[in-house]
């Protein structure tokens, strides 16, 4: 008889059932196990023995499900590695990997179908029945190519698809806006309709690809003969505007003409769909789609779909995407490497995207492609090391010129009477100097709500989170104060209730920014880009659409407006408080800063006109607004880099974080004293902590940390082991085990 050891989405080891006579099962495979005495779950078959295990009873698996394997031998270990470096079980691993209908946890066998999805449905387009006479579709776009050329400009390609015999077009092969498309239909020219998606071998097709600069045409050769020479990680810093999309496409060409498949991850989910309809152009239907906002469906027919691909696949996706069943993976792409967003902090695992980009990329055999303007000081060390090849394109595409950086002294300002609210007087002439000649204008504000605290002048007091160690922040367009933390409500408070005095706001936010906006310029447009006004990806794109078709004058806006935007009127960008950006108590705050910044001040001026970024700050002379003004990263990097060689920080240490969090403060702190005083008995110095973080209680519960550093040159894998006992030995304390411990390796 054989035995399947059998992976669980559960934060358990692996568990092994009985193999039934008859049933023919494989490594990679899905099955439906009994576990428990109600539950069924999906499993994964990880390996097959005829050994059986040393136990009295043993459940047999229940059935195989889906027609093929849901993983391959590559994908496997690449999960085993995940879980082995980021310290967490396979189940913990699978859990966040698949779909989550292709793993449910039931009552009943009945309830496990392989009819999981249908096959996604297709937004195509297709000239109506009258229109689809040749003779009379010509005579209407000479009719009106003179007072609506869009209309006879869309109805000149639907002829030229007549002509060949086709009438029917995917909605993503027409590069015209939906308001055009809509007035269309509703004028009776076109059609809506739905297909099933097509997809096959895509191996033979031609592309049409750019033509690359001189510029980009050094660095395509450049990568090429790192390939060539057996470097499988490449970081491009490519400024922004300079075109790095451009080259990425030729490597994707490159891949997909031979069959092969690639994954190309961005840090945001929303900009997922501005990427995908310029791939779409050039590779058509092979691009595919993947992140937390598509539908459990959706997910889970591509996830499918995917495990059966014979390969020629484009994965456009989110850090997610990294665990798809992509079996012939040779390229992945990683653009704007250096953000926190590929960082998964929340639960186990918690990994970082771009750094399993690199791990899968060799363990596939294929090449992995990092691109950035202000790569990650992790990903920089690395070659100069030699571990990555090296790049740079740092000028931008066209006739396009980089921006010229203002930095604008708030304290001088306010010396000289020259600041109105949030507003430096020579930002607010640029401003207008910009409106003036029909151009448009973004400005950031790296907070959301309308004021982060109200406070009282007389006594200090301020509202706080009762389940939370933070003040409430003032949403005045629900007027309510609100947590950011736990989402916890209350009404705004009309006055102080210990002494009864008036309270003031205390500093502003994306909100309050919004409405002094608009009592300066109230004859202009203004929208707001935040996590409070784009609830949802349509939400997003509504707001973003309305910028770019040129419906509004200025955008008000917190990090979402600073990552990969190309809008073609945009010639100003403001930054209303760069200081909250350097104060942060953090190894990286400096990095991070100028990043920022860097990344929102390459917004402006994408076209032929020369942009312009004022930053507003209080400290002119702090080094990394003097790095961004002359738009210098090597300066910045090695700076960083030589505080970090003094003090131990990474890229020349690993750093594993402890963070332990229970409802009592005086037991956890016990226990984290104890827990420290062990780790200091085989880790010495390289301990710190226990402290208490910034926030220190969140939803109830108290939170306490303590900071590992392990040496580059020391063994990582042993100290992991080392530090697994200790939690071991924490847990068998009947007083502690109740103790919730989480254990983050490479920190963010």
């Amino acid at each position: 008889m054989l035995y399947a050891e059998i992976v669980l989405p559960l934060a358990q080891p692996t568990y092994t059932f009985a193999i039934p006579e008859g049933m023919s099962l494989a490594e990679g495979d899905a099955v439906a196990v009994q576990f428990g005495a109600k539950n069924y779950y999906t499993g994964i078959v990880w390996s097959i023995t005829d050994r059986r295990p040393d136990v009295k009873r043993l459940k047999s698996v229940v059935s195989r499900l889906y027609s093929h394997p849901l993983l391959c031998r590559e994908q496997m270990r690449f999960w085993e590695w995940v879980a082995s470096y980021y310290l967490c079980t396979l189940g913990e691993v699978m859990r966040i990997a698949l779909p989550s209908l292709i793993k449910p946890k039931a009552g009943s066998i009945e309830e496990f179908s392989d009819e999981l999805f249908s096959p996604r449905q297709e937004h195509c387009l297709q000239l109506s029945e009258r229109w689809c006479d040749e003779t009379l579709l010509r005579e209407e776009i000479s009719r009106i190519e003179r007072r609506a050329p869009r209309r006879a400009a869309l109805l000149g390609d639907m002829l030229a698809l007549l002509t060949r015999g086709e009438r029917v077009v995917p909605r993503y092969q027409l590069p015209y806006d939906a308001p055009l498309l809509l007035t269309m239909r509703r004028v009776g020219y076109l059609e809506s309709l739905y297909r099933p998606r097509r997809y096959g071998s895509f191996h033979d097709c031609p592309f049409i690809l750019p033509t690359p600069s001189v510029a980009q045409q050094r660095v395509i050769d450049d990568i090429r003969s790192s390939q060539q020479a057996g470097v499988t990680t490449h970081l491009l810093r490519g400024i922004t505007g300079s075109g790095k999309t451009e080259i990425y496409m030729q490597f994707i060409a490159d891949v997909v003409a031979r069959g092969g498949d690639v994954l190309f991850l961005l840090p945001e989910i929303a900009l997922t769909s501005q990427l995908i309809e310029r791939l779409e152009r050039v590779f058509g239907e092979r691009v595919t789609a993947y992140h937390s906002k598509l539908s459990p469906q959706r997910r889970t027919e591509t996830f499918l779909r995917l495990s059966q691909s014979e390969g020629g696949e484009i994965v456009v996706g989110a850090r997610s995407a990294i665990f798809l069943p992509l079996k012939h993976l040779r390229l992945v792409v990683v653009d704007e490497e250096h953000d926190q967003s590929y960082k998964q902090s929340d639960t186990a695992p918690r990994y970082n995207g771009r750094d399993l980009a690199v791990v899968l990329a060799s363990l596939v055999g294929g090449n992995a492609l990092l691109g950035s303007a202000t790569p990650s000081l992790e990903s920089y060390y690395n070659t100069l090391s030699g571990k990555y090849a090296y790049s740079e394109l740092l000028e931008r595409y066209g006739d396009a010129v980089p921006p010229r950086v203002v930095i604008s002294d708030t304290k001088r300002a306010l010396k000289r009477g020259e600041r109105r609210g949030h507003f430096n007087l020579e930002l607010k002439q640029a401003i207008s100097a910009a409106l003036e000649r029909g151009e448009q204008v973004m400005l950031f504000q790296n907070r959301r709500g309308y004021s982060p605290s109200l406070q009282c002048g007389d006594c200090g007091w301020s509202l706080r989170c009762p389940s939370c160690n933070v003040t409430l922040t003032l949403h005045r367009s629900s007027q309510r104060m609100e947590c950011h933390y736990c989402g916890h409500t209350e009404a705004v408070p009309t006055a102080c209730p210990s002494c009864k005095a008036p309270l003031s706001m205390m500093g502003f936010g994306t909100e309050k920014a919004e409405d002094a906006v608009r009592e300066l310029f109230p004859e202009h447009k203004v929208l707001r880009l935040d996590s409070d006004t784009s609830t949802s990806e349509r939400a997003y794109r509504d707001i973003v659409g309305e910028f770019e078709r040129g419906e509004a004058d200025i955008l008000v806006g917190t990090q979402m407006i600073t990552k990969g935007f190309d809008f073609g009127r945009l010639s100003l960008v403001g930054v209303l408080n760069a200081d909250n950006l350097m104060l942060n108590p953090d190894f990286r705050a400096s990095e991070r800063a100028f990043q920022l910044l860097t990344q929102v001040a390459g917004r402006a001026g994408r076209r032929e006109r020369q942009g312009e970024v004022y930053i507003q700050t209080a400290e002119r002379d702090n080094p990394v607004i003097l790095w961004v003004e002359s738009g210098d990263y090597v300066a910045m990097a090695r700076h960083e880099l030589a505080e970090r060689q003094t003090w131990g920080y990474p890229p020349y240490s690993r750093l594993l974080r402890l963070t332990l969090k229970y409802s009592d403060s005086q037991t956890l702190r016990s226990a984290a004293a104890t827990l420290a005083k062990r780790l200091r008995e085989h880790f010495g110095g390289r301990v710190f902590g226990p402290v208490e973080p910034y926030v220190n209680r969140i939803r109830g519960e108290w939170i306490v940390q303590i900071l590992l550093k392990v040496e580059i040159t020391s063994s990582v894998a042993r100290a992991k082991q080392l530090l697994l006992s200790r939690l071991e030995e924490l847990a068998s304390i009947a007083e502690w085990k109740k103790i919730n411990v989480t254990v983050d390796v490479d920190p963010q």
